[in-house]
Parts: structure tokens; sequence; C-alpha cells
């Protein structure tokens, strides 16, 4: 090895490893440095004698599985040139086929009997599961036989690693091995005291237990030592975040007595419910200090938080500061745009001059608004992507509103906040998908989060159920009925599919696999006798924004009464009339997605009722979820729901920027307490060494987080 580097976690792997080893680590895995091998951790470990379980296998996956040869034989192949040798293994329950052609002396290996690792992707035959052309290890069956012939398992637990098919488990494993017996002890983030005090095996030890354990006690103690490491690591970020955002100065915005507020307060037809008012009140104090507030509200569908978000404009706005709300889609820029105006009046809208900035605004009205904000004339600006466009300047921008801020980047959210000018607006993100506590103080630490719980009185219920045409192909002619009789009542209806057309469906699925789609649906409905003198329309993301707008003008206006949409219609759609919401192959869309579109009906005085049609068969995972979703109401205890049935990938993932999750070894259902404590030391160690000189070893560890880590843990 050469060259000098502060830590053996940052040696390039090409300085450990020859060329070639290297390469193919790379490519297969897109690891270039020893801390990046080493954290592609073992998904579990086998031990001799060992059978995985093939009824586990999941098609389609690369697997490997530790199996026993039950058969093999090799014969010509009838109708071309060549053999096909097939072999049979299995774990004592359930048998895999293993397929090779053209390779006939497979079968003097494969002997009966015969005990190995076999890996490969995992295909069907018929009603049978198989690998085709699977790399495999025989391993001997007697201790010394197994140390003699693979050194890498030797005495000890086999580790099995997430492979590729060019890098089978075993092969990492040797390339593991042949790093740990080449670079010295490794430097720990964690501070010795803290470790000693937590009872913790070190960094090092833990790292190299975890690759070549001696026994499964091993292994849990590892594992329990990088789960802290890993939320230190990430509550660090974090922490320092957090102190970054206190250094900050924003323009203090005092609501006056007699101000704004307290006359739109006075205007209103209704009560504020207890969550609202104490939440306001919260938000009120954030905006009358120096120092910039960041804060999340969450709230269930139909909970009032755009409310909330109308009262802190109209506090920054008698200071004569600005507020901009950014909404992810034109469609849902002029929802808000509505809302506000509707809830704030004429008068009041005159006043602050409210305006509209989208992409697809005419050139005369796009310089009109950009003039209005620029001279400080407009206080408040409803807008899409198009406000961060170059030229969009404010004169005071106090206070900056975003709507479901995952769908916007850290970068994208940095460049609003640089339009405020010297000093820093503050920040309230709004997100209607409920986020359980763990999950807040992992990837939104830098948040402060308010909750708004109750719903305004006077909204109808909604009931929801499962329609499962595997088990009853005949309910979906009742969907159709039951939704025809609530528009003969005067209501009216979405149907929401997970495609727009027949060509989307076979660029994502394949032929012959059919999935729901807005064009063939609506043709469907259109034949449909029920429906055929009722008003049906499409609305999709590929219309422009003009007729998707005007598409939900006429629905909301009730000249429609059946809109066939995809999610464009998941956030923000208010039509109190809506009173149906069908949603087909309801098993393609996430859990929150789901209670987000039955959020869309009984919104008004009229009950609701959510349809969710699905193919899925009973006891799966996909109709697991549904079902979660069919029992209860509570956003919050579906969010904690979600976490158990997903991986924290997928939750952690969507919940800022949609791309993986950092999380290794960590589980926010699971490690509570660890983050918990993590949070605490975290806050401490930023407190007293907030560049970390004192604690090198965690500065280097925070620092070789990737952009990908940094965007799910930052917010601004």
């Amino acid at each position: 090895m050469t060259g000098e580097v502060e830590t053996p976690l940052a040696l390039p792997l090409r300085q450990v490893l020859d060329e070639k080893a290297a390469k193919r680590l790379e490519r297969a895995l897109s690891v270039q440095t020893v801390a990046e091998l080493l954290a592609h951790l073992p998904r579990r470990y086998a031990k001799r004698g060992e059978r995985t379980r093939i009824a586990d296998l999941v098609e389609d996956e690369y697997a490997t599985v530790v199996a026993t040869v039950i058969s093999c034989e090799s014969n010509p192949m009838r109708n071309r040139r060549g053999s096909l040798t097939r072999a049979v293994i299995g774990d004592g329950h359930d048998t895999l086929q293993l397929t090779f052609f053209n390779q006939p002396w497979r079968a003097n290996e494969l002997v009966p009997g015969a005990v190995g690792m076999f890996s490969g992707k995992v295909g069907r035959y018929g009603t049978n599961l198989q690998l085709t052309q699977p790399d495999y290890r025989l391993l001997a069956d007697d201790e010394d036989a197994v140390a003699a012939a693979a050194d890498w398992g030797a005495g000890r637990l086999l580790p099995i690693y997430p492979a590729t098919a060019k890098l089978r488990t075993w092969d990492i494993a040797e390339q593991v091995q042949l790093v740990l017996e080449r670079v010295p002890e490794l430097p720990d983030p964690v501070p010795e005291r803290l470790r000693h005090e937590r009872g913790e095996l070190s960094f090092d030890a833990a790292v190299r237990a975890i690759h070549q354990p001696a026994n499964e006690q091993q292994v849990v103690a590892a594992q329990q030592s990088l789960r802290f490491t890993e939320a230190l690591e990430l509550q660090t970020v974090i922490a320092q975040q957090r102190a970054s955002t206190r250094a900050r100065v924003a323009t203090a915005r005092i609501r006056a007595s007699d101000g704004l507020t307290a006359r739109f307060d006075a205007a209103l037809p209704f009560a504020l419910t207890g969550d609202q008012q104490r939440v306001g009140e919260t938000i009120a104090h954030d905006l009358a200090a120096d120092a910039p507030m960041y804060r999340m509200l969450q709230g269930e569908v139909g909970s009032g938080k755009t409310l909330v978000a109308v009262r802190a404009m109209l506090q920054v706005a008698e200071s004569g500061g600005q507020s901009a709300l950014l909404a992810p889609t034109e469609v849902l820029a002029g929802q808000h745009l509505r809302s506000i105006q509707h809830t704030l009046g004429p008068e009041l809208t005159r006043q602050l001059g409210v305006r509209l900035l989208t992409g697809s605004l005419g050139r005369r009205e796009r310089q009109r608004t950009m003039l209005d904000l620029v001279t400080g004339d407009a206080k408040i600006v409803v807008g899409t992507h198009a406000l961060l466009s170059e030229g969009v300047e404010f004169a005071d921008l106090g206070l900056v509103v975003v709507d479901e801020q995952h769908r916007f980047g850290v970068e994208q959210r940095e460049m609003l906040r640089r339009k405020g000018g010297a000093a820093d607006p503050h920040t309230l993100v709004l997100t209607a998908t409920p986020i359980p506590r763990t999950v807040a103080m992992t990837v939104f630490g830098d948040l402060e989060v308010s909750t708004l719980r109750e719903l305004p009185a006077g909204r109808g219920e909604i009931e929801s159920f499962v329609v499962a045409t595997s088990e009853h192909p005949g309910w979906l002619g009742r969907v159709w009925q039951r939704t025809a009789e609530e528009i003969g009542r005067g209501r009216q209806a979405f149907v929401v599919c997970p495609a727009i057309d027949p060509a989307e469906v076979r660029a994502e699925a394949g032929e012959g696999r059919p999935i729901a789609n807005v064009v063939e649906v609506l043709e469907y409905l259109q034949r449909l006798p029920e429906f055929a003198r009722m008003r049906l329309a499409p609305l999709h993301g590929a219309m422009d924004a003009a007729e998707k707008d005007a598409m939900m003008r006429e629905f909301a206006a009730g000249d429609i009464d059946l809109l066939v949409a995809t999610t464009v219609i998941e956030v923000g759609v208010n039509v109190p009339n809506a009173s149906v919401m069908v949603v087909l192959d309801a098993d393609r869309f996430g859990v929150s997605q789901l209670h987000q579109l039955r959020g869309r009906v009984g919104r008004g005085e009229h009950s609701g009722l959510a349809l969710l049609v699905t193919g899925a068969p009973p006891g799966s995972l996909a109709r697991e979820r549904l079902d979660a979703v069919a029992a209860t109401l509570d956003g919050f205890v579906l969010a904690e729901r979600d976490l158990e049935l997903r991986s924290e990938g997928d939750v952690l993932g969507t919940a800022q920027s949609g791309g993986a999750s950092s999380l290794r070894l960590l589980r926010v259902t699971r490690d509570t307490d660890i983050i918990a404590a993590a949070r605490a030391e975290a806050e401490r160690i930023v407190a007293a060494d907030p560049t970390l000189a004192e604690h090198p070893a965690l500065r280097d560890a925070v620092a070789r987080l990737g952009s990908g880590e940094r965007e799910h843990l930052q917010m601004g």
C-alpha cells in the first residue's frame, strides 16, 4: 500500500487489492474504498449442515442457497443440438431445480448427497422454481475438509452477502477477508468513553466480527455496536445542521394584537380547532424570533394545514414581509391559490396582492407578477418550480411554505431561501403524510415538528373496502353500479389508475399483464349503461397545465360527474361534493398514497366511500397493506403500520428525495431507543465541539457520508 491517508477506511481498494479484483468490485457493487466495501454487510449467515429455506426464495431476485444435491442427470436436447443437465437440490422441505445448457460434466460434480452453495437468479419453469446456469461452490461434509476447501468460512459461520450475477457471495467474502487482513485497526467514530459506558465492541472489533463471526453471539454484539455507530453518525450530521440553522439571522415578524391576523380570525365563520390554535401560537412565537424558523407541520388529510399556513402568512405581511408557497405541480398550485383566495376573502386577497407564478403563465401576466414581487406589492405568491427561476426576486421574503416537501430537493429549497435577501426567511413545511417519531428523528431531525390531529366539525365519514377481484371477479361490476348510484344522488366520483395509457402499461410491465390506465378505463366506463347520461373526463400528468387546471375547475364546479385520473389528484384537491374514490390496481400504490387518495372524498357534508380494487391474492404483502388501509382512518396508525410492512429504505427514501436509504443496520421500527440516545449524544458533542476537531474519527465518518445521504438529512 502506498500514499498517506487520514484513515484506512478512506483507502482506495486499488491500493489494498489487486487491480482486477478492485475493478470487479467497483463494476458489480459500485464500491471504490475500504469503507464502502466493509459497509457491504452480510444479509445472513449459514452454518455447516444448515439448509436455506427454498420456500423463502423470491422470483426474479438473485439468491444464494445452501442445499443438498438430490439428483442430477444430463440428456441430449430434443429439438436442437446440445445437452441439457438438470439437478434437483433440497433443504429437507422443498426442492429447487438447477439447469445447465451444454455442460454435461456438471453431472460428475453434482452427485447426490453433495452439499453446496448455489447462487443465481431465481426463475420459474412451469410450477417449479429454478436457477439457470447458477454458480456454485461445493462444501465438503466434514470439519477438516471445510477448513481446507473453504478458507473464507473455515470453522466459522459462513457470511452470505447480497451478490450479483457477476460477483458471487463467496467472491465478495474472499475480498473482504483480504481487506481485513491488510488494513490496520479501524478508528472508532464513537468516543471511547461512550463505547465503554454502553458496553459495546469497538468499531474495529465490530466490523471484523460482523464479516468473520465465530458464533452467533459475536454477530449480535457486532450489530448492536454498528447500529449505534450508524445512529451517531447520522445524528451528528443533523446536529451540525441544527447548529448552523440557529446561527443564521432572520427578521422577526411580530404579530400585532389588532393586525391582519386578528382581523382575519374575527371574520372566520367557524372556530379554530384546539390543534390549530395550539400550533398557530407555536408558529407565531417562532416567527417573532430573530433566528429562522424551520418547522414541519404534519396533519391528517383535511385537518386544516393550509389555514394554519395562511395565518402565518398574515403575521409576516403585518410587518411588510412576503410569503411564498412552493407547490410540486401546477394543478396543486392552482388549488392552493383558490383555497387561499377563498379563505382570505375578496378584500384581503386584493390588499395582500395574492399572485400565482407557474411555468405556463402568459408572458404579460408573468412579468406583472414578477414586478409585484420585486416591489413588494405582492405579499403572498403561490407557485411551482417557476418561483426558483432566474429573475424572480422578492422585496422582503419573510416566509417560505413548502407543500409536500419530499418532492423538492435540498438545492431547490436553498435557491428559494436565498431569494430572501440578507436575512433568512422562516420556513414552514407542510405534509399530509404522517411521519412516525423515529423517522422524524432520523430524516427530519433538523426540523421542529408540529401535528394537527383534530378534524374540523361537519365533515362526513369515510368508509373503506378492499374489492378483491381475484376471489370475487363479479364485484367489479358492483363497484361501477355503486359509483353510478352516488352520482345519481348528485355526488361526484374519482377513479384512479396507476397508468395513463396502454403504451405506458406495456413499457412498464410487458405485454399480457393488464394494468388499469386512464385511456382504456375511461373508454370502458363511457360504454357502460350506468354512465350513459353522465359527464366523464380524464385528468393526468401528460395533459398540459392549462388543460389540467381547466378540468379541475370544471370538476370543482360540478360540471363533471366522474374524473378518471392518475395520482395528480393525490394531494390538495378539494371538492366537497366528491363522495366516491375508486382506486384500480390499488396494490400498486403505497399505504400513504392510498390514505392521501382516500382523503379526496368525504370533505363536505356527505359521507365518503373508498373502494380499493385489487387482484392481489389473500395472504400477500400487497393485500396486507390494503387491508391495513381499509381497517383505519388514522393516518398516524397507518404510518407506523407502513413502517412495519415496508423496508426502511423505501420509507426513508421517499421521505425526502426518492433516493435509496443510507441506513444499513439501523431500523427505525426497532431502534427507537438507540436513535434517541444517539441524538442526545450528538447534540452534546456538537455543542462542545462544533467542528469535531476533538473527534477526528467521527468527523471523518460524517465527511464520508455521500451527497445522497446528506440530502436525506438536510433541510436547507
